[in-house]
């Protein structure tokens, strides 16, 4: 059986995302940013091969260190504007029910 820390991941959120940080270690998350790490600007591959040698869980808007990370077996969760997109317009539903939109 694994311990905690065995199966504990430490998220990396690349630049677009550091100032979620405190939100996820509100929520129970160890979070390390790039610019933490020293990585502000570093190339896509430095970022990538931080996260594999740290053990950290990459989170990133970009597609290129996200297949970055799949080509070198790293974990990582790629958060899409499309997917933002698409959560907020469930939220404002949600709490605008009666708001109509436009039709595109």
């Amino acid at each position: 059986m694994l311990t905690e820390d065995e199966t504990a991941l430490k998220l990396l959120l690349d630049e677009m995302y550091t100032g979620l940080k405190e939100y996820f270690e509100t929520l129970g998350w160890d979070v390390v940013t790039v610019q933490d790490a020293g990585l502000k600007g570093a190339e896509d591959r430095k970022i990538i091969e931080y996260a594999k040698k740290n053990g950290l869980l990459l989170v990133t808007q970009d597609q290129k260190p996200a297949d970055l990370a799949d080509l070198k077996g790293v974990p990582h969760v790629l958060i899409s504007k499309k997917m933002i997109a698409i959560m907020a317009d469930a939220k404002i539903r949600e709490k605008y029910p009666d708001i109509r939109t436009v039709e595109v």
